[in-house]
């Protein structure tokens, strides 16, 4: 099995460098890792009294989900230097001038030469994989090593390889793992049924990041100025599918709210197929100003990073993904604002999704018809709008705390 995922690195490594020339995110990540071991070794120059914390995250979301972990562990040893790593342009790109990191890179792909390389360059004294990554052969060389390594926000469902009967490989690799801090007990039992007993429910990192959202607002005036008239309904992280229905409830309801569009992929052709979309013009928020913010009611987003600051201006937030095989995004970015969440039908494996849908203060929505019933009764009826919001806000309080818990643990393995 072992061949097979490394013969299967190899192909994707190719893959990936075939399609850069035709795709920009490919492009991105290719050029992203060219003369990397060359950065890195002129970057990291660790002194004997310094030691380094390494935290890998896949993306952009896997990183605002570890931040707190980040900065709470930054404040708690600050002799420590922290080393982040993304897997993905649209992390690193994003966040590759975070003030709260020593270095930033991308990872090495996942081959034994250049995990024996990287690790051997940076010489982490802890390293921490955020949600999903599991990189096996940089497991491996931390685990020689005897360099402590964990996982946090992490969630195991059934149907992955490391319960299936083909998945012993696999399973070798989560044991060399110094601990696995999980959202949920389901996900403890599982690794308990393969012998793994280091296992934490700590909760998800993601409620303590978002509760920072709230605590430390940062002010767009001229979106305040927008949102100041009429009820705003804001649609994040959107994809086509759900554009279309925003639009059609739009002029379903035309006259009681506004609209924002915060589109999950933000370039010049996606915009303007946004703008068609409705039948009055839509302003782009880089070229708004005091003088024409009031003039338009559908404003689109063409900037990236300050979308989950804007939910705070919006009365009911709508989060893209959930239609076909496409999971949402996150939710907890408006939830802990207390506004009530629409998303498509497809959340059944987001656990946070489920449990808000139960409670009413989020909703599942199949097409434009049930989007425009939904939000016309919230807006129609206010109690039921403020009961819908209170039980967003209190659910991302209740579930805060995990930070605290995984450093308290992890500490008692630092040198």
């Amino acid at each position: 099995m072992g061949l097979i995922y490394n013969l299967a690195i190899h192909k994707y490594h190719l893959a990936i460098k075939t399609a850069a020339p035709f795709n920009r995110k490919a492009a991105q990540w290719v050029n992203g890792r060219k003369d990397l071991f060359k950065k890195i070794k002129s970057s990291i120059t660790p002194h004997s009294n310094e030691k380094i914390a390494w935290f890998h995250c896949a993306s952009l979301g896997e990183f605002e989900q570890g931040r707190p972990v980040i900065e709470a562990f930054r404040d708690k040893y600050p002799h420590y230097k922290i080393l982040v790593t993304f897997f993905s342009p649209s992390g690193y790109e994003i966040r590759k001038n975070y003030q709260q990191a020593d270095w930033i890179f991308y990872l090495p792909i996942d081959t034994a030469g250049k995990a024996r390389r990287f690790v051997s360059l940076v010489k982490p004294d802890v390293a921490l994989f955020i949600k999903y990554e599991y990189w096996f052969n940089y497991l491996k060389e931390l685990n020689k090593r005897d360099i402590p390594v964990y996982a946090i926000s992490a969630i195991f469902r059934p149907s992955q390889h490391f319960f299936k009967w083909y998945g012993g490989w696999f399973r070798k690799g989560l044991h060399r793992l110094s601990g696995i801090f999980v959202q949920n007990e389901s996900s403890k039992k599982l690794l308990e049924s393969i012998g793994l007993n280091k296992v934490w429910v700590s909760g998800d990192t993601r409620f303590d990041r978002v509760a920072q959202l709230v605590e430390h607002p940062k002010s767009f005036p001229l979106i305040e100025k927008f949102s100041s008239v009429k009820p705003v309904f804001l649609g994040g992280s959107t994809w086509p599918s759900g554009e279309a229905i925003i639009a059609g409830m739009y002029k379903k309801l035309s006259g009681k709210l506004k609209i924002i569009i915060a589109p999950h992929e933000v370039h010049e052709e996606h915009t303007w197929q946004i703008m068609e979309l409705f039948d009055e013009k839509p302003l782009l928020f880089s070229q708004a100003n005091e003088q024409n913010i009031n003039n338009h009611h559908i404003l689109i987003i063409d900037s990236i990073g300050i979308l989950s600051q804007l939910y705070q201006y919006a009365h009911i937030a709508y989060i893209g993904g959930g239609f076909n095989k496409a999971g949402i995004h996150n939710i907890l970015e408006a939830a802990t604002y207390g506004k009530p969440v629409f998303f498509g039908p497809n959340y059944a494996k987001f656990h946070e999704a489920v449990s808000l849908v139960k409670k009413k203060g989020a909703f599942g929505i199949k097409n434009e018809k049930d989007l425009t019933e939904n939000v016309q009764q919230l807006l129609n009826h206010p109690d039921l709008y403020q009961k819908a919001a209170d039980i967003c806000s209190s659910y991302v309080k209740k579930n805060q705390g995990a930070t605290k818990l995984i450093l308290s643990i992890i500490g008692k393995n630092l040198k």
